[in-house]
């Protein structure tokens, strides 16, 4: 059964997707972009007309083309952050203007926006924590955006840029989980609970880079898909509710070196019994709600545990090379217009997905 918070907001997206059908296309000096606002049912996706910015100093103007969701995103809209927000923290276009002093981008260059407007790299800072795009600050769910060109990375030529929206959010957390903090080498095996947007990623990245992944999900369908982007192992969690004793049985009682853990309070403690020794759980998200503790008494000798919050546009860099050099495609499994952005996010909550929803602008 949906919780009544899904409810209200498959409500409130229904009852806007005719007003934003409606909503005239914008005149040559105006844009339309998404706005956060209050609705019939508590807060809605709203079409605004604004004026077209224009970029400053070392500042980039990108006519975005797509977007992509996250959890996240329904997430904030379900918590009721009325502020006039621009949702959305992933999004790819390309440059149509530069301010004085740009050095990185010309006009007709494609690129994608940071999780992050202004984490280049190094230690985290309360501050760059603050620029989360479509959280902190203004996100893309817009037809045009103004960033400092430390926002914007160049996106790889093959991807087009539905393939490319899909990157700045789960693919580089999936990326710094498995890379930046958890040093993946060949032959190591990975744990990918369920078949979302980060698990996916993980699934693919590890397998490209040599390691064995094992993937969960309640979907025999969704698992066999899987195994085709390369999974080595699968257990479904609905039919077999203590799964972790399945993922030891495949690893032969060694457990796993990696875990994305995506699942939060129904499935930490199942992660952590499933780890080897001197293994790593990277915690992502809380589908089942936020864990409140870790388990640290099955945790095996020499485990780690790292909180995950996305990466820096090192990592997302870095990360476009690997996709690059083992010409990885995202996987999309539906892409919706910009007049239906509303009906994309009820068919996230739907949990219907495997990979990624797209919006085309």
């Amino acid at each position: 059964m949906q919780n009544f918070g899904t409810m209200r907001i498959l409500v409130t997206l229904t009852l806007l997707a005719s007003v934003v059908a409606a909503t005239p296309k914008t005149h040559a000096q105006n844009i339309r972009q998404y706005q956060l606002e209050p609705g019939p049912n508590g807060l809605a996706l709203v079409v605004k007309e604004i004026a077209q910015p224009s970029p400053g100093a070392n500042e980039v103007l990108v006519r975005v083309r797509a977007v992509s969701l996250n959890r996240r995103d329904v997430s904030i809209l379900d918590r009721g952050v009325a502020n006039g927000l621009v949702p959305t923290s992933d999004g790819a276009g390309e440059v149509i203007s530069i301010g004085p002093g740009v050095t990185q981008f010309a006009v007709g260059d494609r690129v994608a926006g940071t999780f992050f407007a202004d984490w280049s790299g190094g230690r985290r800072t309360r501050e760059a924590m603050a620029t989360a795009r479509g959280g902190g600050i203004d996100g893309m769910l817009t037809e045009m955006i103004v960033s400092h060109e430390a926002g914007l990375v160049t996106i790889p030529d093959y991807l087009s840029f539905e393939e490319a929206a899909t990157l700045p959010c789960a693919a580089v957390t999936a990326w710094r989980a498995l890379f930046t903090e958890g040093n993946l080498q060949p032959g190591d095996t990975v744990l990918l609970e369920g078949t979302g947007g980060v698990s996916i990623f993980g699934l693919q990245l590890a397998s490209a880079a040599g390691a064995n992944p094992i993937i969960t999900s309640s979907s025999d369908t969704k698992l066999e898909r899987a195994k085709l982007l390369g999974a080595t192992g699968t257990v479904n969690y609905r039919t077999n509710p203590e799964w972790q004793e399945d993922v030891l049985n495949l690893t032969e009682g060694v457990g796993v070196d990696h875990v994305l853990e995506v699942g939060g309070q129904q499935t930490l403690h199942r992660a952590i019994e499933a780890l080897a020794f001197d293994g790593h759980v990277a915690i992502i998200g809380g589908l089942s709600g936020r864990a409140d503790a870790i388990p640290l008494g099955p945790l095996p000798e020499g485990g780690s545990v790292t909180d995950i919050f996305v990466g820096s546009r090192e990592d997302f860099e870095a990360m476009n090379e690997f996709l690059i050099e083992h010409q990885l495609r995202p996987v999309i499994d539906r892409i919706f217009p910009f007049e239906e952005a509303p009906a994309a996010y009820a068919y996230m909550t739907s949990n219907s997905h495997l990979g990624k929803i797209v919006i085309t602008l």
